[in-house]
């Protein structure tokens, strides 16, 4: 006869258990305390101190510098470069209002795009088709501007990287067709930027071997200390366009020769962010999400059934793929202290922000984010603090989360971690 527990017993195992399932599922998503990341508090967009109490509702991707603990993001509601510091989540200011091209009603033709800190020096991307260093000791006018040539009807030049080791920056001009990067050599000393070698990505030799084009754009690169290489994210090549197409790629390119040297084949993802983790591996953010079965994209206005949603972690050196299932939908993503970070706008379960351990490759937490608001103020943008380990996430205008009403930058992390800041 089986034994029936116990009422106490009982109850302690409806508590323990879930602290169970807890620490194996999150166990990572902290700065070693323990515990899940969750909204810790918002900066909304009425708290800066410089500002004309402005609203947040269009922007696009966003950086940490961890030497300052400054976060910069490019808002394009303001034509600015929003300004928050870190350590203390603390709204400062808004660089060079005003100066950028700000939302057009189409993200090919607006700005600023991309931004990244080296030292001294911000750079960001703007339209048409340009390139801004700031000098952030004295951030009242652009150090320089470089004109980026080959752009069509006034488009965007978008994301961009950095290599800080020999000064040069990759940039992107995604909304061409076919899509290009260009090289940019940056004089640390001044800032001034000379045009170098231009990439297209158009009939270029694969891993494959096969000559291959992007047919639906180009996204974000990054710098490779322990390659020397840029990588960047092909979403699509060789397909009907649209982000329809199964396969995309990852392009490996010299910075010293300006040479597509190689591509590494991406399939069921359509690669959008893309940052360096540990071990020399890449985290992939995939934007779409393909159906069960080998079937078409998933579609949020018509939904099919069994979305597959995935990011996917590549060896940089190889090529070798492993997929991580759970989230998806991405664009920006950030490495910080054995975790990947996934804005995911395109989610099928909605917008969330996405928490991967590194080490073993799997998805342990998704965090719910906010749903779109105003045209173009999707929640995909995620930069984090390696200090305190706080993600920051800027997000339109909403009725959903106190504080947000004009927009705010979420700040996300563990709140026991909060402690263990290094102050």
């Amino acid at each position: 006869m089986r034994r029936k527990c116990s009422r106490p017993l009982v109850l302690l195992l409806v508590v323990v258990v879930p602290i169970l399932l807890l620490g194996a599922g999150s166990g990572r998503a902290d700065d070693g305390q323990g515990g899940a990341v969750q909204l810790l508090r918002v900066i909304p967009a009425t708290d800066c101190p410089t500002c004309a109490h402005d609203t947040i509702a269009v922007f696009d991707i966003s950086w940490v510098d961890q030497a300052t603990r400054r976060y910069y993001l490019a808002d394009r509601t303001n034509n600015a470069i929003d300004v928050v510091d870190t350590k203390n989540n603390v709204y400062l200011t808004q660089l060079l209002k005003g100066q950028f091209k700000g939302f057009t009603g189409s993200n090919d033709t607006s700005g600023p795009n991309g931004v990244v800190v080296s030292g001294r020096w911000l750079f960001v991307t703007d339209a048409p088709s340009k390139v801004h260093s700031i000098d952030l000791t004295n951030p009242v006018m652009f150090a320089d501007t470089l004109d980026i040539p080959g752009a069509d009807n006034g488009n965007r030049t978008d994301e961009l990287a950095y290599d800080s080791r020999d000064g040069i920056l990759l940039v992107v001009n995604n909304a061409d067709d076919p899509p290009f990067a260009t090289l940019v050599h940056v004089n640390t000393t001044n800032g001034h930027l000379t045009l170098g070698q231009k990439i297209t990505f158009a009939n270029w030799t694969g891993q494959d071997g096969h000559h291959t084009k992007a047919t639906n754009g180009a996204e974000q690169p990054v710098w490779n200390p322990h390659t020397g290489r840029f990588y960047i994210s092909i979403p699509e090549v060789d397909g009907p366009g649209g982000g329809r197409g199964e396969l995309g790629a990852l392009g490996v390119i010299n910075p010293f020769t300006g040479t597509l040297e190689t591509s590494f084949p991406v399939r069921r993802c359509q690669p959008a962010g893309l940052t360096v983790g540990p071990h020399n591996d890449l985290l992939i953010g995939c934007s779409e999400t393909f159906t069960a079965n080998n079937g078409p994209r998933w579609n949020p206005a018509s939904p099919t059934p069994n979305p597959t949603p995935k990011q996917v972690i590549m060896r940089a050196r190889t090529g070798d793929t492993t997929d991580v299932p759970g989230v998806g939908g991405s664009d920006e993503v950030w490495f910080n202290n054995g975790l990947y970070y996934t804005a995911s706008r395109n989610n099928p379960e909605g917008p969330v922000l996405g928490v991967i351990d590194a080490e073993s490759k799997k998805l342990i937490q998704v965090v719910p984010t906010v749903a779109p608001g105003a045209a173009g103020g999707t929640a995909h943008s995620v930069a984090v603090d390696s200090h305190n380990n706080h993600a920051f996430v800027p997000l339109p205008a909403n009725n959903r989360i106190n504080g947000c009403a004009n927009g705010c930058i979420a700040v996300y992390g563990v709140p026991n971690g909060e402690a263990s800041e290094d102050d």
